[in-house]
């Protein structure tokens, strides 16, 4: 069974995207943003591996919750979160939200990265910047970020931005 390392999984958050949601914080992010709210998440030595199929069963524990992959950074752990996200669309309509520091275009050509990104609904991408930090933002840190369409936006060939 494959397991993946996180700091946490929290159940019914409201801050990670809309609507009642499962959050999976994994460990482990190269990107070191100034000011990050996580910092502890940068060193994956932090996080404890846990089986997907455990981490399945508490998503699907709760059957009116969505799902969120947060971090450190998901996309540091790419195998792993594709192998959990295509479980959870097996198994449940459930929507899926990603946060990374990487840009959507940047994922496009990380063909690990992008099996995991095919299997999220919503991505929010780019690196926290504290200069454009705006806490009118809803589901993001700084302005810089995106809340991407991903499934618009790979059928249309352009960065699709949902307007929350």
């Amino acid at each position: 069974m494959t397991k993946i390392s996180i700091l946490d999984i929290v159940e019914d958050t409201t801050v990670d995207g809309p609507g009642f949601r499962t959050t999976i914080y994994c460990a482990g992010c190269p990107n070191h943003c100034p000011g990050c709210h996580n910092p502890q998440s940068w060193d994956i030595a932090n996080g404890h591996d846990v089986d997907i199929e455990d981490i399945i069963e508490t998503i699907l524990a709760d059957p009116f919750a969505d799902v969120t992959f947060s971090g450190g950074d998901p996309m540091f752990q790419p195998e792993g979160f594709a192998e959990l996200a295509r479980a959870i669309k097996e198994r449940s309509s459930k929507n899926i939200w990603c946060y990374t520091g990487y840009l959507f275009e940047q994922i496009l050509g990380n063909p690990a990265q992008r099996a995991l990104l095919e299997q999220v609904d919503v991505l929010v991408d780019g690196r926290f910047v504290e200069a454009l930090r705006d806490e009118q933002l809803h589901f993001r840190g700084s302005s810089n970020q995106r809340i991407i369409d991903v499934k618009r936006s790979l059928e249309e060939g352009k960065v699709v931005v949902l307007d929350i």
